[in-house]
């Protein structure tokens, strides 16, 4: 076992979740770039917000990883080639790649830039970890058809300057470590290139060939079954085994995410590690809280994933591929103004009267009753039911900038029709 202490890494798909997951207790954080990442439907970083985000993370002493994962064609190298010397510039404290050229371009043109080995590597041995440190590589991550024993394995096979990075949380993808075609092959849109539909997440009924338009459904229930469709990954119960194992950095999967998730998600697991370092003791004592807390997370059903074991069928959810959304995200404060008001861009509707939730960095969730709520042209309203707005709102107790507020989604949708969470 190694002594040291986990980095706890955090995605974040624009500037505003960059902010929200330092704040909430994330050492790093993974972003992309309006090019060669493979979240191309997230909001990512123009060249502008990545240098104000790598700015702001080294005055605070945290770091930011620069994700250049996709699986290249031809037509793609010329232009990754500019890219990693614009990054250069940057100065990112790492890159993330996968494929073999693009790891070459960027050792070529940021040669003072740590290169860390994606999951899309599919890298599940020690061999493949040596291979990848002889070439340079600073950290591989592993793939997430890995258990505990294997990664304890490779601990112990690979030198010790060589790190470790594993997702702990998070959604999972149906095929090898994400290498999926369903995608290409059912919307024309390349998950390896950072265009993925989630098809694993679709509802599935049989066609037999000579009788076309005739749906046999695949039923688990009345409603049918989504046969690709796996819970999503959640180790909060299992920070012991985690820390005993030899991983450098603990992984939070979501960069499509809002600043609820990020804050939610890295703060239950920024005290569930430093309680268990402490005192173990004390992680036990507290383990109910971290469930609950990481149960107010945007989630699927959660499952242990391939660590102790292949998964059966009950790592399957066949019944929905929709999320469980317990609480709804009214937005990050911007600012407190010189009347002691939050200042914030409103994201689902609430109401003068209301009683919300603070979430403060420290893990307490203070209740606050919502006194009065003005536009942006100084208009006192009963309610905010227009998303995005900009809204001084007065809350009691009152807020601090950064800090994320929201309400429980059954008060939320109270009295009408339930509002969809926006990005939730």
């Amino acid at each position: 076992m190694r002594n040291r202490k986990p980095e706890l890494l955090a995605p974040a798909g624009s500037l505003e979740v960059l902010k929200t997951a330092f704040l909430y207790g994330a050492d790093a954080v993974y972003i992309g770039g309006e090019a060669f990442g493979l979240r191309a439907m997230a909001k990512n970083f123009s060249d502008g917000e990545m240098a104000e985000g790598i700015r702001y993370a080294h005055e605070r002493g945290k770091k930011v990883y620069v994700t250049a994962n996709i699986i290249a064609h031809n037509a793609e190298l010329r232009e990754a080639e500019q890219y990693f010397k614009s990054m250069r510039a940057m100065q990112p404290d790492a890159l993330i790649v996968s494929d073999p050229a693009l790891f070459m371009l960027a050792k070529e043109h940021c040669p003072d830039t740590d290169i860390h080995i994606s999951t899309q590597a599919n890298n599940t041995n020690y061999g493949t970890f040596r291979f990848w440190h002889s070439l340079g590589a600073r950290r591989v991550v592993t793939a997430r058809e890995l258990s505990l024993d294997e990664i304890r394995e490779i601990r112990a096979n690979i030198p010790e300057d060589l790190e470790i990075e594993t997702f702990v949380h998070g959604a999972m993808c149906i095929s090898y470590s994400g290498r999926c075609l369903l995608s290409s092959f059912l919307a024309g849109r390349d998950a390896n290139r950072g265009a993925c539909t989630h098809p694993c997440r679709w509802k599935y009924a049989v066609v037999e060939e000579k009788r076309p338009g005739e749906y046999m459904p695949v039923e688990e229930t009345d409603k049918g079954t989504f046969i690709f469709n796996s819970k999503d990954l959640c180790m909060i119960g299992h920070i012991p085994e985690l820390l005993s194992s030899g991983i450098d950095s603990f992984k939070i999967e979501g960069r499509m995410k809002t600043e609820l998730y990020a804050a939610a998600a890295v703060r239950t697991y920024r005290n569930a590690i430093d309680d268990c370092l402490a005192d173990p003791a004390l992680y036990r004592e507290k383990l109910p809280v971290y469930l609950e807390e990481i149960g107010k997370c945007t989630h699927r059903e959660f499952t242990t994933g391939f660590f102790f074991g292949k998964p059966d069928s009950s790592a399957q959810i066949y019944h929905s591929s929709t999320y469980i959304r317990d609480y709804t995200y009214l937005g990050t404060v911007e600012s407190v103004d010189e009347q002691g008001r939050a200042v914030f861009h409103q994201k689902n509707k609430f109401s003068a009267g209301d009683v919300i939730e603070i979430m403060k960095p420290d893990g307490r969730n203070l209740s606050a009753a919502v006194t009065d709520i003005e536009n942006g042209d100084g208009v006192r309203m009963p309610s905010a039911p227009h998303p995005k707005e900009l809204l001084k709102v007065s809350l009691s107790p009152a807020p601090e900038a950064g800090e994320v507020l929201r309400v429980l989604t059954e008060k939320a949708n109270a009295g009408g029709t339930p509002d969809t969470p926006i990005g939730a």
